[in-house]
């Protein structure tokens, strides 16, 4: 860190399933009426608001008085700009974690788990009571970080959207993509599928390790912070015009995987966020292979 210019502390966080009701129900009755009619208790929901709500305020005072800090919503994320010396605390499920890992450029994360024991805390590893010390220990350069490898893809107009658990490619309905699919070995095939997925090891526990046991392919998959990626075609439909031999590898530093577009549009979207996606059009290619950059998650030393 600098020795002239404090460190910032900017707290990412979503808004809670509470909030969301608020915003599209108006009041706490109607909302309460909205999830009596499915079965559910508005005790339970508001319980989860305050925990988060409970950790977000841990979090502020926890932040030393002369450090700088900064406060951004996961929608906003898009619109706000990181700067190097950034400290990122993301309070919240472990899926905001992978959210934000888009916009860094190796700054320091901290995962607080406003709800421990309910999430899986694969990526928000520590309770908010453990977060002041953690951040100084970040500040003093003294912190434990993994460095976990991140997915990348690149369009041939020079857009690049990264992911830290997968990248996808298809189309954006359900309608079957169609594409020529050119492997890190050279080897091409046309192909009309349902898409390809493209994960590292942090991805290895969600959607790719879903495709890779339902192939019998589990011990194919890579480490968190491994240097390799794996990928899957996902549906294949072989046809006089298209092929499906070509339908799982793995990716290794310098190889890439490359998709033709030979569909009027398919998009590219990373960790389930297909709202923050790349369009591909016709003729257009997407390489996709290791990004440069990793996340820097702390951990508990």
């Amino acid at each position: 860190m600098s020795a002239t210019l404090a460190p910032r502390v900017v707290v990412v966080s979503r808004r809670s399933e509470l909030d969301e009701l608020l915003v599209r129900h108006g009041t706490r009755a109607a909302a309460e009426h909205f999830l009596r009619q499915r079965g559910r208790d508005l005790d339970e929901v508001a319980a989860r608001h305050e925990a988060l709500e409970t950790a977000l305020t841990a979090v502020d005072a926890a932040i030393p008085a002369d450090w700088r800090r900064g406060r951004v919503d996961r929608e906003d994320l898009p619109r706000f700009l990181f700067g190097p010396e950034d400290i990122i605390v993301a309070v919240g499920q472990d899926g905001l974690v992978a959210n934000l890992s888009k916009y860094l450029a190796g700054q320091p994360v901290l995962g607080v788990d406003p709800e421990p024991g309910r999430n899986p805390g694969v990526l928000i590893r520590f309770h908010a009571k453990a977060i002041g010390a953690a951040m100084r220990a970040v500040a003093a350069e003294a912190a434990a970080i993994r460095r976990l490898t991140m997915v990348a893809a690149r369009l041939d107009d020079g857009q690049v959207l990264a992911g830290l658990n997968e990248v996808y490619a298809g189309h954006g309905t359900h309608q079957s993509a169609r594409y020529r699919l050119i492997g890190a070995d050279g080897r091409g095939e046309r192909q009309s599928s349902s898409g390809v997925l493209i994960g590292t090891g942090t991805g290895a526990t969600g959607w790719s390790a879903s495709i890779a046991a339902d192939r019998g392919l589990s011990g194919a998959l890579p480490e968190p912070e491994a240097r390799s990626l794996s990928w899957f075609v996902r549906e294949a439909w072989p046809s006089p015009a298209t092929g499906a031999t070509l339908t799982a590898g793995r990716l290794n530093v310098g190889e890439e995987l490359r998709l033709v577009c030979e569909s009027e549009r398919l998009v590219v979207f990373a960790d389930g966020v297909e709202s923050d996606h790349l369009t591909v059009t016709w003729g257009q290619q997407v390489t996709i292979g290791l990004a440069d950059h990793h996340l820097h998650l702390v951990v508990p030393g």
